[in-house]
């Protein structure tokens, strides 16, 4: 049987169509989310009533569906965790959208962007609607801002191979902290070590001299998970 070339839209009903492959779930349902709600109407303002009207076919988990997406933001910034993440853009960092994605994965405070304001934003999968993401224009701008905020300030530490970094996996982390990386290939830059509160290196045993960036911020985020989130819960265990 002849099939098709790959199409971007394909659903359930077509089954000939072959994932495009940018697809981020090659291998499950043809089409996610659910269709237009059966039955009447919530009575409830988190609803969306296109999303109702229409299906919700958006990258979010269940407990999400129709919700509206400042009803989702809301509902994550009663939750949201200590720890914020900073990535230095000098060089239009394809990373940024994978952090991004991963930083509203494990429900980080903020995400912020040091340098160009413009990013790619394809790596996030649209995950950035639901995040805060600031602009810095330094990283001295950004210090200023985490030492100065209201509840307190915020440690920055810079993730980086670097002489005398503390290592990730035997020092406790702080549970307000940003984490800093820099842009791949050169790491930090020299203005980003100098503002740094102190800097973490991940442990390495091959050959090679540094993993990814969006590698390394997801090995971060996790440790700050393992060591300060609320893990008693089943909503912590969500897809």
């Amino acid at each position: 049987m002849r099939v098709r070339e790959y199409d971007d839209t394909a659903t359930a009903a077509d089954p000939g169509a072959v994932r495009a492959p940018y697809d981020p779930m090659p291998h499950g349902p043809a089409e996610v989310g659910v269709g237009p709600w059966q039955g009447e109407w919530p009575d409830d303002p988190r609803y969306d009533s296109e999303l109702l009207a229409n299906g919700d076919r958006r990258n979010v988990v269940d407990r999400y569906r129709y919700w509206s997406m400042d009803a989702i933001v809301a509902d994550l910034d009663a939750r949201r965790h200590g720890f914020h993440v900073a990535i230095e853009n000098w060089q239009h960092d394809f990373n940024i959208g994978t952090i991004v994605r991963t930083a509203n994965a494990f429900l980080a405070a903020e995400v912020h962007i040091v340098g160009n304001r413009r990013w790619n934003r394809r790596g996030a999968m649209v995950t950035d609607r639901y995040q805060h993401v600031r602009h810095h224009a330094s990283v001295p701008e950004l210090a200023a801002y985490l030492h100065e905020r209201p509840g307190g300030p915020v440690r920055l530490l810079g993730i980086d191979n670097l002489p005398g970094s503390l290592h990730l996996e035997t020092t406790e982390v702080p549970r307000d902290v940003c984490f800093l990386f820099g842009q791949e290939g050169p790491g930090l830059s020299d203005a980003a070590r100098e503002a740094c509160d102190g800097t973490f290196s991940i442990a390495q045993f091959g050959s090679t001299r540094s993993i990814n960036a969006s590698s390394a911020a997801a090995i971060a985020m996790h440790t700050w998970i393992r060591e300060h989130a609320d893990l008693s819960s089943g909503e912590a265990w969500r897809g």
